[in-house]
């Protein structure tokens, strides 16, 4: 689909059949049934099926995490947010599956990060924003300990520079840092580097940052910290706030906070980027997953308000402008890119549909020099999550690699890791290894391989 310029193009999100979370009848909770609903064992397996043959170059693992509460959780006020952190890997091992296991993450201070798992300076992490700390994890997924030496509350999605090594984050804490937020790098050795402090009109929600070769990108956006929600005991206190200005700033990589250029985008909420860069003509552009609104009537979770499509935001550091059009109107969420690219001009990135659901029935394969995307069904009664771009190891292209992802099969309960072909999609997946469990629907990972790669994802 090519792109249209925003001011051109009015699309009305497909939001027909959705029950909207607030509007549910009372012990109904969308993010607690299916395969969102949590696994209450856990399991190590190590005798596994594979249906085609695993890449030879692959050596490492799969890890991905997610929100998984007991059996206990309020099924009214259950936020798809706040349940307590499960990380699941298989292990690939030169054409063979080793393993796969899920793990609880243990924190000691009970706040067990949900969100993603990462690797930096040779240590596995589970991570998540909103101030608690990163979870150290062992090779097989079991919780070390809180990680102190990231300059305290992390968040759920650093940045990795694949040219200096360094892991760049905005960090927040609403219970402490309610008029600022934190802009860490942390360097390729795992050492605290640098920690800026940048005030905030108010305590947004900030779950993402870009990188580009001169800025890093904040995106400070109308979810905010209620008080309201707070004094009736939500533990997911943020709500949309029409009253609060969207904006975008780029911090100099370089310089303080003072330095920051700002400038106001339409109302909208942003997760996830796929990627930022500058432009020969020194504008940064953003390819971003956009929400019309967010936690106001579906306080449960992200997709009952609106469904999100993928825009390109160009911004201009002089006029501090935003031209904003549409990439592709379809509802989809979890965008990745080559990780040797995060930061750079890019061309391929890959997302994963949304459905009226809330599910996830097939991938997209971006060709942003083209303007076109390509669908990658999953199948019959099967539904992906993210998909994880690995390069090959002798990669002679940007998308010469592979896509990555659990798959859950609704017609045996249980979920696959299927590996694509990154260049051959159609042809459907080189390798699905079978689990016997289910991978319920989660948020983020990485493959992590025992010998670097070039490029290799955070």
């Amino acid at each position: 689909m090519r792109r249209r310029e925003f001011v051109r193009a009015s699309v009305a999100l497909p939001v027909s059949g959705l029950t909207l979370m607030g509007c549910e009848s009372a012990g109904s909770n969308r993010y607690l049934e299916g395969n969102f609903a949590p696994v209450l064992t856990e399991s190590t397996v190590t005798s596994l099926d594979v249906t085609g043959s695993i890449p030879e170059d692959l050596i490492g693992r799969f890890v991905r995490n997610g929100p998984n509460p007991d059996a206990a959780a309020n099924r009214t006020r259950y936020h798809w947010f706040v349940g307590r952190g499960m990380v699941h890997g298989v292990r690939l091992d030169a054409g063979r599956a080793t393993w796969y296991r899920n793990r609880y993450v243990a924190s000691a201070s009970g706040q067990t990060p949900n969100t993603s798992v990462i690797e930096h300076a040779g240590k596995t992490f589970a991570v998540v924003e909103s101030g608690a700390l990163p979870v150290e994890l062992d090779y097989e997924l079991a919780s070390v300990d809180d990680n102190v030496s990231m300059g305290g509350g992390f968040t759920a999605h650093p940045q990795l520079d694949p040219d200096t090594g360094e892991l760049h984050a905005i960090c927040y804490d609403w219970a402490t840092l309610r008029d600022h937020v934190r802009y860490v790098v942390i360097d390729r050795d795992g050492a605290l580097r640098s920690d800026m402090k940048i005030r905030l009109p108010g305590m947004s929600m900030i779950h993402n940052m870009s990188i580009t070769e001169r800025y890093a990108v904040i995106y400070d956006l109308p979810v905010t910290l209620s008080f309201l929600a707070l004094g009736t005991g939500s533990r997911f206190p943020f709500r949309w706030d029409d009253d609060y200005e969207a904006r975008v700033g780029l911090v100099p990589r370089q310089g303080d906070d003072r330095d920051i250029i700002w400038s106001s985008v339409k109302p909208n909420y942003a997760y996830h980027p796929m990627n930022a860069y500058e432009d020969p003509e020194g504008r940064v552009v953003i390819d971003v997953v956009r929400y019309d609104k967010m936690f106001q009537n579906d306080t449960n979770g992200p997709f009952g308000d609106s469904l999100p499509r993928m825009d390109r935001w160009t911004i201009n550091p002089v006029s501090r402008t935003v031209s904003e059009e549409i990439v592709d109107e379809r509802p989809q969420e979890f965008p990745r890119c080559h990780p040797g690219l995060n930061g750079k001009p890019y061309r391929y990135g890959y997302s994963v549909a949304v459905d009226s659901n809330y599910e996830f029935p097939a991938f997209y394969k971006h060709d942003l020099q083209k303007g076109t995307a390509t669908e990658i069904p999953m199948g019959a009664d099967r539904h992906g999550a993210e998909p994880v771009f690995v390069p090959r190891a002798s990669a002679q292209s940007e998308d010469d690699g592979y896509l990555m992802t659990y798959v859950y099969d609704k017609s045996r309960n249980a979920s696959d890791l299927v590996i694509f072909d990154a260049q051959d999609t159609d042809r459907g997946p080189v390798s699905s290894i079978h689990l016997p469990v289910r991978v319920p629907y989660g948020f983020h990972g990485n493959w992590i391989p025992d010998r670097p790669l070039s490029g290799a994802s955070v």
